[in-house]
Formats: C-alpha cells, sequence, structure tokens
C-alpha cells in the first residue's frame, strides 16, 4: 500500500493527487496537518528515501521562514531537527510517498513515473 502524505490546498499536491489517479495507482491520504508525521516515521522515511534530512523541510513554507530555519537548522542535530518536524505538518516537504520500495519527497513525475 502506498501512503500519499499531502496539504490539500497545496496546489502541487493537488497535481500528485491528480497523477496518481490517472495512474490508477492505489494509495491511503493523509492529511499532512491532521495527522502530523511522527519522529519516529520521519527517521525511518529519511533513512528510507536516501535523502539528506534537510531535504524533509518546506524551505518554501511561511511557517519555514517566521522560524527563520536558514540560519537555525546548521545549527540543530538532527535529534532536534527530527523533533521539529514532528511539531507541525506544515514544515515537512510535501507531497510524500511511501511505498514498499521507496519514500519520495516533492512531486517530480519523472521520478514518480519511475518508482512508481
Amino acid at each position: 500500500m502506498i501512503l500519499f502524505v499531502e496539504y490539500p490546498k497545496c496546489s502541487t499536491c493537488q497535481k500528485a493527487k491528480k497523477w496518481l489517479e490517472e495512474h490508477n495507482i492505489v494509495f491511503e491520504d493523509r492529511h499532512i496537518v491532521e495527522q502530523n508525521p511522527t519522529a519516529e516515521e520521519l527517521k525511518s522515511w529519511v533513512t528510507r528515501s536516501g535523502l539528506e534530512l534537510k531535504r524533509f523541510f518546506n524551505t518554501s513554507g511561511l511557517k519555514y521562514k517566521e522560524l527563520k530555519l536558514k540560519d537555525r537548522l546548521p545549527e540543530m542535530s538532527d535529534e532536534e531537527k527530527f523533533s521539529l518536524l514532528a511539531t507541525d505538518g506544515m514544515l515537512v516537504k510535501r507531497p510524500l510517498i511511501v511505498a514498499e520500495n521507496c519514500v519520495l519527497v516533492g512531486f517530480k513525475e519523472a521520478e514518480w513515473e519511475k518508482m512508481l
């Protein structure tokens, strides 16, 4: 089963969801604000994705800018970063795909085409 973690008002998430539906991919939908990922989930997803932890931050989000994370993140430990991400879904890059064989961050159609 594929988990699709999204913020429904996000236009990129809407495009990604439409893409999944057009490709007849069955998924479980999860609202990132109502059901924020836990620190444990995030740790697992980062490990499985092979990406750096910083790629999981929504760097274009208002919350990211409001908290001045661009300056703060380099000084934070990974544990602090995971804890921070787990406090607010708006800090997490979206959409996220969590599948058996991969974790995809953001919507890059070519990457999704290859992995799903």
